[in-house]
Formats: structure tokens, C-alpha cells, sequence
């Protein structure tokens, strides 16, 4: 007796499809779905420079990964950067963080200004999301107890406290001829922050603040503040600012025949090759102590003349954002999930080493990396070279400046 029933056209249909699958095996994984980065910089207003560079950075090293095949661990999950403006304002910065929650965002980079970072931050910790500081250098950001905020650089406190060894060391170099500061500062934290720690530091090298001069965001004319600067007649300006009012006023000084032992800033927000390309005049002989690639690595050297050959600039900004996401994709690698606790615990955890920079091991102490530095350098009318510490430095240093003609 037959038992087997007739085959119904549904079934027939059904096993055509599997055959069909199985013919391709490719098929039968869907691909997974991408990591959402939300890029939250200042692209229009007073900061749109930086924030475009920051941006230029930070794609890099999406594309990157995503041309080796993406994550991994987590069958070759793409990165996917979600575009933000905070146009220069705090409270933007915040509505793009809340938009990009609502978009599915499962890490933040960001967000150039300390000013629109600590808010942005908070924001971020509402959800438990990872925040990655690219730029930002107000030490508040990494001492709110956020668990979910890491900056792999160095904030204003480690790199006040280097500098001035740094200038500690030129200065004595050069007999000691340096002995009294004016300091210069914007409004903001950043250079509050900042000129309030120098002004602490400075009489440890033998140097005395004679006065310091806070101006606002923006300053169209420094005029009077170089004026009272040539008045006091101070050994060295420093300045703490952003990159327009940072070039206004070196422009200024120099117009006003300051003459000095040096203009210095650190962390000065207009101290990059675009100051070199546009005023080489005026970018002769400053030094800042800032965030730097090391120029002795051959793939930073790469990346600075793949940045170049498309007509764009090296600033410190495009290798800071770069490596966070860099960063970012070793945490997800390690973790293999996007899951923002297993991410967090990956991030807290990591030993990611940024080659490209002058760094020691990366090793996070509440959200702030141990390992980073800083390097004091000086430009000419053609480059900007590292001239401390010894160890990565291209040139030795100009102190003190020429006389003024």
C-alpha cells in the first residue's frame, strides 16, 4: 500500500526557494546592520573651520575600516557616520545629540569646543551612549563621573603642566631670558581654564604673570589689547584662544611690532598649517604646545600628504577624530557588539595604541587617557616642526626670537 501523499504545489514551491538559497550560501546571512557614529561638530558659525576638519578626520577613519572589511567580530559590520552641526552653540549641540538618540545612534564623537562638549556629554550619559572626545580640553569633561565619556587625549591640565616644563627647559637653555608674561584668553572655559592654570604654574620657571587679558567671542579688533600688552613690555605673550581670534591677534602683535621673546600659546586654536599657508609672516618663530602627530611615524607621514594631495591641511584636529573612531572600532572589535554597556566596558578596558602620535600606552582613568601628550612646537614660514621632547622632535628651537627690524 502507497502511503506517500502527493506533494502540494505549496511545498514544491517552498523547497525550489531553499534550493535556491543553499545554491547561494551568501544569501542565507543577512548583513548586518551598521554602527551609527553621530559626528557632533561645529560645521557653520565661529568654529566651522575646526569642526570641518574634525569631520574630515573622523570620515577618514570610518572609510578606512570600511574598506578592510569593517568590524569583524561582529561579521563585518560597517560604520556609518551620522552628520552633525552644533553651528557653534551649546544648546545645538544638545538637540543634535537628542536627534541622533531618535536615529539610533549607538556612539557620539565630538564635539571640537569644551563649551559644547560638557553639555553635549550629559546628554549622551542619558542614555547610557558612548561619547568619544576628539577635541576638548577642559578637564570638567572627564571629572563629572560620566561612565560613558573617554578622551584619548590629553586635557589643559597635563598639558599646562608639560608645557611649562618644556618652556622651563628652553628658557633655561637660553640663560634664562625670560622672565615675565602677559596672558591672553577667550571667554570660554577652554581659555579660561587654561590662562587660570598657567597664571598657577608659570612662577615655578621663574617667570611672573604681569597682567591677564580676557576677550570675548568673537573680537574683531585687538588694537587695544596690543597696545596694553606693548605698555607692559612682557617677555612673552601667551595666548588661549580659537583659530580666529588666535590669528587676529598674532596678526595684530606683529603689526603693532610687540617685540618679544616669543608669542607661546598652548593649546592655541589657530597654531596649524593653515596660520603657515595664509600668514607665514606672523607664523615664524610662535611656538604652541599642542596636540601633534609624531612626525618620525611613516603612516602619520602618509596620512599628512594623503591630506594634502586632496587640498587639504594637517591640523591636529583630522588625527584626533581619527583616532578616536579608531578607538571606538578596537573597543567594538574586542567586544563584538554594538550594546553601549559591553561597548563602555570595552572602551574602560582598552590598550588601543595610537601610533601616529607621540603617546605612551593608552590606559583609561575615568574616561581619561594616562598615555597621552602633548609636543611644544615651532613654526617657520614653510612648516611646523616638534622641537620638544627630544625624542620626537624635528627641530631645535628658536629662543629667543629675532629682534623685530
Amino acid at each position: 500500500m502507497n502511503t506517500h501523499r502527493p506533494l502540494s504545489r505549496r511545498l514544491i514551491l517552498q523547497a525550489g526557494a531553499a534550493s535556491a538559497v543553499l545554491g547561494a550560501p551568501g544569501l542565507l546571512l543577512a548583513q548586518p546592520a551598521p554602527v551609527k557614529v553621530g559626528l557632533v561638530h561645529p560645521v557653520s558659525g565661529g568654529l566651522a573651520y575646526s569642526g570641518g576638519q574634525s569631520r574630515m578626520g573622523a570620515m577618514m577613519a570610518i572609510d578606512e575600516i570600511n574598506a578592510a572589511g569593517g568590524i569583524k567580530s561582529m561579521g563585518g559590520a560597517k560604520l556609518q557616520g551620522l552628520l552633525g552641526d552644533s553651528q557653534s552653540r551649546p544648546e545645538i549641540g544638545v538637540s543634535e545629540v537628542e536627534r541622533m538618540q531618535q536615529e539610533g545612534v549607538s556612539a557620539y564623537l565630538g564635539c571640537f569646543a569644551s563649551g559644547i562638549a560638557l553639555p553635549a556629554t550629559q546628554a549622551a550619559a542619558k542614555y547610557n551612549t558612548p561619547f568619544l572626545i576628539d577635541v576638548g580640553a577642559s578637564d570638567l569633561i572627564v571629572n563629572r563621573g560620566l561612565k560613558n565619556v573617554f578622551r584619548l587625549k590629553p586635557g589643559f591640565g597635563k598639558c599646562v603642566d608639560d608645557a611649562i616644563v618644556a618652556l622651563g627647559e628652553i628658557n633655561k637653555g637660553a640663560n634664562s631670558v625670560a622672565k615675565t608674561a602677559v596672558l591672553v584668553h577667550e571667554e570660554s572655559e577652554f581659555g579660561t581654564g587654561t590662562a587660570k592654570l598657567l597664571a598657577g604654574k608659570l612662577p615655578s620657571v621663574g617667570i611672573e604673570v604681569l597682567e591677564t587679558i580676557k576677550h570675548a567671542n568673537p573680537t574683531r579688533d585687538f588694537s587695544n589689547v596690543a597696545l596694553r600688552i606693548k605698555g607692559l613690555k612682557p617677555d612673552i605673550v601667551i595666548m588661549s584662544n580659537y583659530q580666529n581670534e588666535y590669528v587676529l591677534l598674532a596678526r595684530t602683535l606683529m603689526q603693532q611690532k610687540v617685540d618679544v621673546a616669543a608669542m607661546f600659546s598652548v593649546l592655541g586654536g589657530g597654531f596649524n598649517f593653515k596660520l603657515v599657508k595664509e600668514q607665514p609672516d606672523v607664523a615664524q618663530y610662535m611656538m604652541d604646545f599642542n596636540h601633534w602627530y609624531n612626525p618620525k611615524n611613516a603612516k602619520a607621514a602618509a596620512m599628512r600628504k594623503q591630506v594634502e594631495a586632496k587640498g587639504g591641511l594637517f591640523t591636529f584636529e583630522v588625527y584626533l577624530s581619527y583616532n578616536a573612531i579608531m578607538l571606538y572600532a578596537d573597543a567594538l572589535q574586542r567586544a563584538g557588539t554594538a550594546d553601549k554597556e559591553k561597548a563602555i566596558a570595552a572602551l574602560a578596558s582598552s590598550t588601543w595604541f595610537p601610533e601616529i602620535m607621540p603617546y605612551g600606552p593608552t590606559r583609561f582613568v575615568n574616561g581619561q587617557n594616562e598615555g597621552g601628550r602633548g609636543a611644544l612646537l615651532q613654526a617657520s614660514k614653510t612648516d611646523i616642526d616638534v622641537v620638544w621632547p627630544g625624542e620626537f622632535a624635528s627641530a631645535k628651537p628658536t629662543f629667543p626670537r629675532p629682534k623685530m627690524s
